[in-house]
């Protein structure tokens, strides 16, 4: 299985995304390095900074039998050399300053005890950071409020559960709130025939606060290909916008409606083939619709996308994407087994500008491979080296600025890794499985070109694969899929047992391994069996047989993750952090925009977990700091 490695040969360009990931100190010295122009101190970020959120300190208290492990942010704006005191009542609790992590275990100390963190700057010590969020029992929970049930017109009772969350500024206080989409019991695959109850959208501060509730309406059939949402402030105004697909009917946070509010367009399929369909900009902070413009694309003749019964015309992805190097985009898209159109937005002034739409109907891309080539999923990611992000959609790739960039013409697949898997090569790889037993059921690819470094051969409907360092035996990230029974390195060559799940990953204990995270728990991989780090107590996993969380990223503390579940009675969000030290000082990954846009994506059809920009796992060089500004 061994293949030349593409990376050997050099990528056009400066080679490492790392070149938009340096300290903003040397901003100006890195411009010359990568023979681009430099500008003044004072000026540089408007060539190579990256707009993100601003966002407090994050403080965590996540108490265990015998203390609490406090955890806070490292901010892509703080200094390199930023050290930190902890507080508890407003008294110092740590000997020294906290120089080489962003955690200190308070021994002894009872749960509710209440901290803060004063960051250390030029030898002065700044002002209290928020207080610290309490995980009195190794987590928090967020109250929610189910929506009424309802019965549809065939008689058919539904009641509402917690589903897939994403994370946002809504009100610009700097602490990330909930957008929550809840789905009905009668959620339905495209597949599958039958009424549903509506798609709800809430917004959620984590102390339970509803900000607005959106109802999309009898328009929008409810399941998982349906409702791509994406919370991000696109405009840059310190506030988090939240977009979707909408229909007639759609009531906005405000209790307006947008279109006609009487319209019904279900047939008597349940599935909705006529009558008008848009993309509307929602207000985060009230749940406002500030502008509705018409979906592109369009669903056309329904038969034109494979079948006449609707399943491949309302195949949706969404996503968010730095296409210009400096400010975050929307990316709507349609279709991925046989046509596929994405579009990209801008959101400026409150208004929409459209971009660019990619069509592979299109005179420019028709007969050259891009149509059917779509995952249940997209990646996000500078590929090219070129400082702006582009589109992984798939077997196939989009250019930041709407052209096609490769198409590897292996069809679809359910599952799909960008990130710097290989730390010894530059740039990123990708790794994804197929759908169509005609095609490889593995495939590790060149994202840069498309280039298929190794792949295995075809066998069966592959619907899982992951890729991620989860063990320190193997230098980089290991892959491994549902249809194969070990894990295998960057070359493709078999490295070990299969582990126990192939689902998602976790960044949970205090090494820079990641573990493994299925249904409602957290497993360490091991080479004769996986270890049990955490089972959620009282939660459910999302989206039947995918059991995934409602979210998992870095969204508070340090640089680990948490995992979001529903509780079984979908009254709560309840919050896991980690509660194990670690000796390692990493950035927010907040603050790395591909990890950041991942996170907006992950709610995405089949949920897949976010990865970084740079490498993290076991042996990795010291993490780059990121150039960023905030709004």
């Amino acid at each position: 299985m061994q293949h030349p490695h593409p990376h050997a040969s050099p990528r056009p360009g400066p080679h490492r995304r790392r070149r938009v990931l340096l300290s903003a100190t040397t901003a100006a010295v890195a411009l010359v390095a990568a023979g681009l122009t430099a500008l003044s101190p004072g000026t540089a970020e408007a060539a190579t900074a990256r707009q993100v959120e601003k966002l407090d300190r994050g403080v965590v208290s996540v108490h265990t039998g015998s203390g609490n492990l406090v955890s806070w942010r490292w901010l892509g704006t703080d200094p390199n050399d930023v050290s930190f005191n902890v507080y508890r009542a407003g008294t110092k609790v740590n000997s020294a300053p906290v120089t080489g992590s962003t955690n200190w275990f308070h021994s002894g100390a009872p749960a509710e005890a209440d901290y803060t963190v004063r960051a250390i700057v030029g030898g002065v010590e700044q002002a209290d950071s928020v207080h610290a969020v309490q995980l009195r029992g190794g987590y928090k929970d967020v109250p929610i409020s189910p929506p009424a049930g309802g019965t549809t017109p065939d008689g058919v009772a539904y009641t509402y559960e917690a589903n897939d969350a994403s994370v946002a500024d809504l009100d610009g206080d700097g602490a990330l709130d909930f957008v929550l989409k809840w789905q009905p019991t009668n959620a339905k695959d495209n597949s599958q025939s039958g009424y549903t109850g509506n798609t709800i959208l809430d917004g959620v501060k984590l102390d339970g606060t509803r900000l607005w509730r959106i109802d999309l309406g009898r328009n929008i059939r409810s399941g998982a290909h349906y409702t791509q949402f994406q919370a991000y402030d696109y405009d840059g105004d310190g506030k988090a916008e939240v977009a979707m697909k909408t229909a007639d009917g759609t009531v906005d946070g405000t209790g307006a409606v947008i279109g006609s509010a009487s319209a019904d367009h279900r047939n008597s399929s349940g599935y909705v083939l006529s009558g008008p369909e848009y993309l509307t900009m929602f207000n985060g902070q009230t749940g406002k619709a500030m502008q509705s413009v018409d979906y592109v694309p369009a669903r056309g003749t329904v038969s034109s996308w494979g079948d006449s019964y609707g399943n491949r015309v309302d195949r949706f992805l969404a996503g968010t994407a730095y296409l210009d190097g400096a400010r975050p985009s929307l990316v709507m898209a349609r279709g991925y087994y046989t046509r596929t159109v994405i579009a990209a937005w801008d959101w400026r002034g409150g208004a929409f500008t459209r971009r660019w739409t990619f069509d592979t109907n299109s005179s420019t891309n028709s007969g050259k491979g891009y149509d059917g080539q779509g995952s249940h999923s997209l990646s996000v990611g500078d590929v090219d080296g070129d400082g702006k992000d582009e589109i992984v959609y798939g077997a196939m790739a989009v250019d930041d600025n709407g052209n096609g960039l490769w198409t590897t013409k292996t069809g679809h697949g359910d599952a799909q890794h960008l990130g710097d898997l290989d730390p010894s090569h530059p740039g990123l790889e990708y790794f994804k499985v197929s759908e169509s037993a005609s095609q490889p059921a593995e495939l590790y690819i060149n994202p840069a070109n498309g280039t298929v470094n190794w792949k295995l051969a075809a066998c069966c409907d592959n619907g899982r694969g992951v890729a991620g360092d989860i063990w320190a035996g193997n230098d980089g990230a290991e892959v491994w899929s549902a249809s194969d029974s070990s894990i295998r390195d960057e070359a493709g060559a078999t490295k070990g047992r299969e582990p126990s799940s192939v689902n998602f990953l976790s960044w949970w204990d205090g090494d820079t391994v990641r573990e493994l995270l299925d249904g409602t728990h957290i497993d360490k991989y091991g080479t004769s069996s996986d270890t049990r780090l955490l089972t959620g107590a009282s939660v459910h996993s999302n989206n039947g047989t995918k059991a995934t969380p409602s979210l998992s990223g870095d969204i508070l503390g340090d640089w680990r993750e948490e995992v979001v579940w529903p509780t079984s009675d979908n009254r709560a969000l309840r919050i896991y952090s980690t509660p194990i030290e670690t000796a390692t000082k990493i950035t927010t990954l907040l603050h790395d925009t591909m990890y950041r846009t991942g996170l907006a994506w992950q709610n995405t059809a089949y949920n897949q977990p976010p990865h970084p920009s740079f490498f993290l796992g076991n042996g990795m060089a010291t993490a780059p700091r990121p150039t960023v500004y905030t709004p």
